[in-house]
């Protein structure tokens, strides 16, 4: 499909830059697909809190969220080569060894396989809050890989004690990274290491939320996908057939899919909290709908035509244009359908992308909430 069927207008003043206090007096949009009208713009809206979600789902319905934890992915380092120094940031993408991280490198010209960076640095130790790396591999678009001279639980320490948030760039480009954006910038539920991004619809939950989901007898269940920063980029390729996906690993326990497996055969529904957790899901689940244990890397890529085979609704936050979210949300419930939901948005002053507003979706074919 063409690109630019996914563009719209965003004013900047939409772009939100810190997220609702508390987290779940953001605003919901309720978006329906109306009836027949996949083709054109049009939308069964509502507007809502993320606060009125327990009356907006059934009892026995289950949520899934990402429990992953987003590490300060984000480090500013200084290469030397003899006594020549730079300056160069990175943003670390994916973990490929024990002491290896790929990363985008800001400017990256200034960089060559060999060179030596170090990170937090007055002479101090590892412990201390300094780190070195060598550039052991130089890609394409500002990717290189960088071989720690730390590994394992010290190399994690390390890049704790150096790094920053990795602040999505349409915010990090206004406004630096800040000891708030540690808590906020993670869910509640956080457990697993290894994301570079958060999974932003997930940043609503409060344990008050989580509370009045279980009064009403909502299930909540857990997988993990290490988000990595391509999730968020716009596609660049004129046609969506030649754009490619960075792969990021994920899980889902045997439990948890038992548990899903059991929410469906009893008739309740699936709801992904967030793109990420829907990503995860389908790719695990099978052309039957059922959902297996797994482990692994996805690159799934998901665009209008693909047929949904584990979740029934998804929570997620609004997206930046062309990207693959925006892809994804229309695949679900519609390209006229979001187009309308987006224009509504827009007009009604809703806040986008990380630290954003939330919408609830359902497909053409959903039936509405008792």
């Amino acid at each position: 499909m063409r690109t630019d069927l996914f563009d719209f207008e965003l004013p900047d003043s939409a772009i939100a830059l810190r997220p609702a206090e508390p987290r779940d007096s953001a605003r919901l949009l309720v978006v329906h697909p109306v009836k027949g009208g996949c083709a054109r713009d049009d939308a069964d809206l509502s507007d809502k809190t993320v606060r009125d979600l327990p009356g907006l789902l059934n009892p026995g319905d289950a949520l899934v969220f990402n429990d992953t934890r987003v590490i300060p992915a984000a480090l500013s380092g200084v290469r030397t080569r003899g006594d020549v120094q730079a300056k160069v940031d990175f943003n670390l993408t994916k973990q490929v060894g024990d002491s290896s991280w790929r990363a985008f490198a800001r400017p990256a010209k200034r960089l060559e396989v060999g060179d030596r960076v170090h990170f937090g640095h007055s002479g101090e130790s590892c412990f201390l809050g300094a780190i070195d790396a060598t550039v052991s591999a130089k890609g394409e678009a500002g990717e290189v890989e960088l071989a720690f001279d730390y590994a394992g639980s010290v190399l994690d320490d390390a890049i704790r004690a150096v790094g920053v948030m990795p602040l999505p760039p349409y915010i990090a480009l206004k406004r630096g990274a800040d000891d708030r954006d540690r808590q906020s910038y993670q869910t509640v539920y956080a457990k697993n290491d290894g994301a570079v991004a958060a999974p932003t619809a997930g940043l609503h939950f409060t344990p008050e939320l989580f509370a009045a989901l279980d009064a009403r007898g909502i299930s909540r269940h857990f997988v993990t996908l290490h988000v990595g920063p391509g999730t968020f980029l716009p596609v660049k390729a004129d046609d969506t057939s030649e754009h490619k996906m960075h792969s990021e690993w994920g899980e889902i326990s045997a439990e948890t899919a038992a548990a899903l497996n059991e929410t469906r055969a009893r008739g309740g529904r699936i709801v992904a909290v967030g793109t990420t957790s829907l990503r995860v899901l389908e790719s695990a689940a099978g052309d039957d709908g059922r959902i297996p244990a797994w482990s692994g890397d996805t690159s799934i890529f998901i665009t209008p035509g693909y047929r949904f085979k584990a979740i029934d609704a998804l929570m997620t936050n609004f997206h930046l244009p062309r990207s693959t979210l925006f892809m994804l949300v229309a695949a679900f419930s519609g390209l006229g359908t979001m187009r309308a939901a987006y224009g509504h948005a827009i007009h009604s002053g809703y806040r986008f992308y990380s630290y954003g507003d939330a919408s609830l979706l359902f497909p053409a074919d959903a039936e509405p909430s008792t």
